[in-house]
């Protein structure tokens, strides 16, 4: 088991070199910091602790800012623990990096859904709504409350309420990129929560695997400072000529 806190930026495509489209989800990655290294001798269980996203000194508290200290960091936004780790290949104060994955490997994404607030039946679990016309007064309402006995709402009812803001795994996925330079993963498919959302990576507890993939295309295509140079000359001459 391993695992990495990062920072979801967006969806895209791309496209394989046999021209397979594949939708992926970019996740920042900055490097993580190992702030804490829980053992059974102390905390009862093994986990490592990670920090991520560096917050200004000042508007950090002092016992958080304490607690980086000690693992000669600064002050992380976010800290969390990542269970079933070997905490013998870890260090207090070590640095994760984004190659701690790699293509083809299949992993677990957590993080927080996105807030929709106070929302009815027909949003909130799909309802269906009641005749809009011919004298209907019954539209948009939960429907009935139970039974005449015992003249109560059981629990477990359907109701309107706080919609949003869960947290959820979404296991299984695929690592299609790993971006070295500019700290990022490429995920197939989507991944809960909104835009810059924290999300927590984690090696796959059901399929912990690796997958051959094949390679993606790439636009970018270096030209040769010789041969650049030689068309410049070679279209002033012409120019030149014409004239």
């Amino acid at each position: 088991m391993k695992g990495i806190l990062g920072r979801k930026i967006g969806m895209t495509q791309v496209f394989t070199e046999s021209g397979k489209l594949i939708p992926v989800t970019i996740v920042e990655v900055e490097p993580n910091i190992v702030t804490q290294i829980k053992t059974k001798e102390n905390d009862g269980y093994e986990a490592i602790q990670l920090g991520f996203d560096t917050k200004r000194e000042k508007l950090a508290t002092k016992a958080s800012a304490g607690h980086a200290a000690k693992a000669n960091t600064t002050p992380k936004r976010f800290y969390k623990e990542i269970k079933g780790v070997d905490i013998s290949n870890y260090t207090l104060g070590q640095e994760i990096n984004v190659d701690i994955f790699e293509k083809g490997e299949i992993i677990d994404v957590t993080g927080t859904t996105k807030g929709k607030g106070f929302q009815g039946v027909i949003k909130r679990h799909n309802q269906s709504r009641g005749p809009m016309g011919h004298g209907s007064h019954y539209h948009r309402r939960p429907g009935s409350m139970g039974t005449m006995r015992p003249m109560r709402v059981f629990k477990g009812k359907a109701l309107p309420g706080h919609m949003g803001t869960l947290t959820v795994t979404i296991q299984n996925l695929m690592v299609v990129d790993v971006d070295k330079e500019n700290n990022a993963l490429l995920i197939k498919g989507n991944i809960p929560g909104p835009k810059k959302g924290l999300v927590i990576i984690k090696t796959s507890v059901k399929n912990p695997k690796t997958i051959e993939t094949e390679n993606l295309v790439s636009y970018i295509k270096k030209m040769p400072k010789e041969e650049v140079t030689e068309e410049v000359m070679t279209e002033e001459k012409t120019a030149k000529e014409e004239n």
